[in-house]
């Protein structure tokens, strides 16, 4: 399983949050694309739409477990995607920012 561990991200790579609507009002990464792993197949081409040509698709959920099955989704589909190790629990404790829809703190539920 190809990983990633938050402190490798850099400001501009493409962020695929796959976590729950739920989780995502609390609190996501700013500029993430949100598809909850319940809808993905079915929204897989607002994926495809969004994502670099070429480009690395890094996914995230709370904690990796989610994110490692889409990430192997992916894989069988020719995409280079990488786990986010740790997820949104390990990106907002090593102090990444954590937002809401309108801009505000959040939090990681």
């Amino acid at each position: 399983m190809p990983t990633v561990g938050v402190e490798d991200l850099k400001d501009g790579d493409f962020l695929l949050d796959v976590r729950e609507d739920d989780e995502w009002k609390a609190g996501h990464a700013e500029g993430a694309l949100h598809i909850p792993i319940s809808d993905f197949v079915a929204r897989y081409g607002e994926l495809t739409e969004a994502a670099p040509q070429d480009g690395r698709v890094h996914v995230i959920c709370r904690a990796g477990g989610r994110s490692a099955q889409v990430t192997m989704y992916l894989a069988q589909q020719g995409i280079d995607a990488v786990n986010v190790d740790g997820g949104m629990q390990h990106w907002s404790a090593v102090g990444r920012p954590v937002v809401t829809d309108d801009g505000q703190p959040g939090f990681v539920l």
